[in-house]
């Protein structure tokens, strides 16, 4: 038996924890640069205004009073995400972070299989342990959330999105879920999508029951072993290599666009220098270290897109130490720069990944070493600083140390209350 806990609509969410004035007001929070609404409260998805409507156009409606704005506070995000998760780990046999506001768990009677404990059926348990899960998230952290139960993940996504249509916020799909797996359009159906669509509609398959019911062989000519996992979670059982959250990724990239277009080099050197110290962080998260890695800049275009200018770096051996990334694509970066240019965007992809346990080929002809990539010393203690003290404390001097007028748009950014000192709440 698996759980999906789900923040609801999670950044206006965490935003009202900090701001009580923002409960019950029509809010949305904006995407990068303030561009559009990527997360709205349930007042605000009344008035009718759709995903990603753009800011520009209700800015009216903004000085009028009607609504309120904010910008992405991702620091502050990351750490509600963080603490529901510790809750999770206290409360769940298992706990499978799938996004930063959804995580699938193994409830305490999912690990026999058997839906019966204590007093009162399987289903009767579950939902009492949703609530009471609810519950504390709610009293801890201040995110309402949505619980729902089933055998499978992809089931789980389904009881996830009625369980927010309950009272109490939490479901547990029945035994034959025939009936809601009948109102459900199959490109909604978790790992579908709509890209599938035509596809679906010619071989007949127009709900998530239809998926369930086809054959095999239908199912793959539509959507591959891809397609049939998900069919098959559909009916029940769980493929559990169907989704790999926690696998090692094929590269890490970090990238944004500039608040403003740029138009100095040390612009375009401190953004890319602070992208691949970021990148850098998400490599040894994940345990790894890279082989080289593509670095662009992406022209300024006043319709929107641009030629993108890119540059691939090898490193000298596999690292993950910023330093040494750093020193290889520096030589690499005035070649992007055009001077009159206007640059709207710079990114880092770091390719060749590699465990940094995993023994490698040497090289005959390059000093004896040890047979496997040592991971920098220096940047453990780098990232334990940073984790402790807030993201961007200890950096590298080619990050910039002035002012930086590429940096991401954020107008309406509100505290870091969580995680800065002097960002705190005062209370008079």
């Amino acid at each position: 038996m698996f759980g999906l806990v789900d923040g609801n609509n999670f950044f206006v969410s965490c935003e009202r924890v900090f701001n009580r004035r923002l409960v019950g007001r029509p809010v949305a929070v904006l995407s990068n640069n303030d561009g559009c609404c990527v997360s709205r409260s349930n007042e605000f998805k009344a008035l009718g205004i759709p995903m990603g409507t753009p800011y520009y156009q209700l800015k009216g409606r903004e000085k009028s009073g009607e609504l309120d704005f904010r910008s992405s506070n991702y620091e502050l995000y990351g750490d509600m995400s963080r603490r529901i998760i510790s809750i999770l780990r206290d409360e769940a046999l298992d706990v499978e972070q799938y996004s930063i506001d959804e995580a699938f768990i193994v409830p305490p009677v999912g690990r026999t299989g058997n839906r019966e404990r204590g007093t009162g059926n399987g289903e009767e348990w579950l939902l009492q342990y949703g609530k009471r899960l609810r519950s504390k998230i709610l009293r801890w952290v201040g995110i309402p959330c949505g619980i729902g139960f089933a055998p499978t993940k992809t089931l789980a996504k389904i009881a996830n999105h009625l369980a927010k249509k309950m009272p109490d916020g939490v479901y547990c799909l029945p035994d034959d879920p025939t009936e809601i797996l009948a109102s459900l359009p199959a490109q909604e159906v978790w790992g579908v999508g709509r890209r599938l669509t035509t596809k679906l509609r010619a071989a007949r398959i127009f709900s998530a029951k239809d998926l369930r019911d086809a054959p095999d062989d239908t199912i793959r000519s539509v959507g591959g072993v891809t397609l049939l996992r998900t069919a098959t979670e559909l009916r029940g059982l769980p493929c559990n290599d169907d989704h790999d959250y926690d696998g090692d990724p094929d590269s890490v990239s970090v990238s944004r666009s500039f608040g403003e277009p740029a138009t100095t080099l040390d612009a375009i050197g401190e953004s890319l220098a602070t992208y691949t110290s970021q990148a850098a962080t998400k490599l040894r998260r994940h345990g790894m270290l890279a082989s080289g890695c593509n670095i662009y800049a992406q022209i300024f275009r006043s319709g929107g897109g641009g030629d993108c200018v890119m540059r691939t770096v090898v490193f000298p051996t596999p690292t993950d130490a910023t330093n040494e990334m750093l020193k290889a694509i520096r030589p690499e970066i005035p070649s992007l720069f055009l001077q009159g240019t206007r640059y709207r965007k710079t990114g880092v992809i770091f390719f060749g990944l590699e465990k940094a346990d995993a023994p490698r080929q040497m090289d005959l002809f390059s000093a004896p070493s040890s047979p496997f990539p040592v991971p920098s010393s220096l940047y453990k203690v780098v990232d334990s600083l940073n984790a402790r003290y807030g993201k961007g404390k200890v950096f590298s001097a080619s990050e910039g140390i002035g002012a930086k007028p590429w940096l991401m748009k954020r107008d309406k950014l509100s505290k870091r209350a969580s995680t800065r000192w002097d960002e705190l709440l005062t209370v008079r």
